[in-house]
């Protein structure tokens, strides 16, 4: 049995984001549905850190080469506007937080500000969109579960751009998100819900996260619905694991126009 709104209202929701337009349609999907909601917007990781931090496992020409495509995507968005537009609109979301929704800035979701937040909040869930990754030791402390919403299907499409990665490896019909239980690796925790879709002609790199956003705010809603009555039931798949980074801008440049996988 579904817990009512009443239930839900109780038991307040963390959604813990870096911000922006992705984590801003979950929480307007949950407020809709009727969770009591919280969101702790945490500072963005800058493209330095993050490009220092792929170099040191990836090389730095690798490394670069990632930065030039995230760079790319994001000029690109501008070009996606026009699809950006016709999803929100088909769908009744605006841009921006809902004004009821209270908004927490944290410098990181692994600083101690964060944990006394959660503390003083006392959700019965908490919902990663768009973070860093959260510390085991901060993981740890968490008084409830810990979900992420991860844009492509595990284990094979850990990381980043799975939806992109899962078109380029022939793979269309696991272009979807899943719903994963946080762990101390990266989007390796137990699966809760998955969902798949397809991509248009006018879908890219920049759009194909909002889209498998958008697919995936039914199992969001689901997963905390069992977080918050205690009926987590998370699976473990023996299926291939990898993880995912951007590609490369000349590899995705290449893939573009020799294969129209942008």
């Amino acid at each position: 049995m579904q817990a009512s709104v009443d239930d839900l209202s109780r038991r307040p929701v963390v959604v813990m984001t870096a911000g922006g337009l992705n984590p801003t349609l979950v929480v307007q999907h949950l407020v809709k549905d009727g969770f009591d909601v919280h969101v702790l917007l945490e500072n963005a990781e800058g493209k330095g850190e993050i490009t220092r931090r792929r170099a040191k496992k990836l090389g730095w020409i690798n490394a670069v080469g990632q930065l030039g495509t995230m760079m790319a995507a994001r000029l690109l968005r501008r070009l996606a506007d026009r699809r950006v537009a016709e999803l929100l609109a088909r769908h009744n979301f605006e841009r921006r937080l809902p004004d009821n929704v209270p908004i927490h800035p944290v410098t990181s979701i692994n600083a101690p500000e964060t944990k006394a937040l959660v503390d003083e909040i006392g959700p019965g869930a908490i919902l990663l969109v768009s973070t860093r990754l959260m510390a085991a030791r901060q993981l740890a402390a968490m008084p409830c579960p810990v979900i992420n919403l991860h844009a492509g299907i595990n284990p094979n499409y850990r990381g980043q751009m799975g939806g992109y990665w899962s078109l380029r490896e022939n793979d269309p019909e696991n272009f979807g998100a899943t719903l994963h239980l946080v762990d101390a690796g990266t989007d390796t925790g137990g699966t809760l819900y998955e969902v798949r879709t397809r991509p248009e002609r006018s879908d890219f790199i920049s759009t194909y996260p909002l889209l498998l956003t958008i697919a995936s705010l039914d199992i969001v809603s689901r997963s905390l619905r069992d977080a918050l009555g205690d009926r987590l039931a998370p699976k473990v798949s023996t299926e291939p694991s990898a993880l995912r980074f951007p590609p490369t801008l000349w590899s995705w440049i290449w893939c573009g126009v020799t294969r129209r996988i942008w």
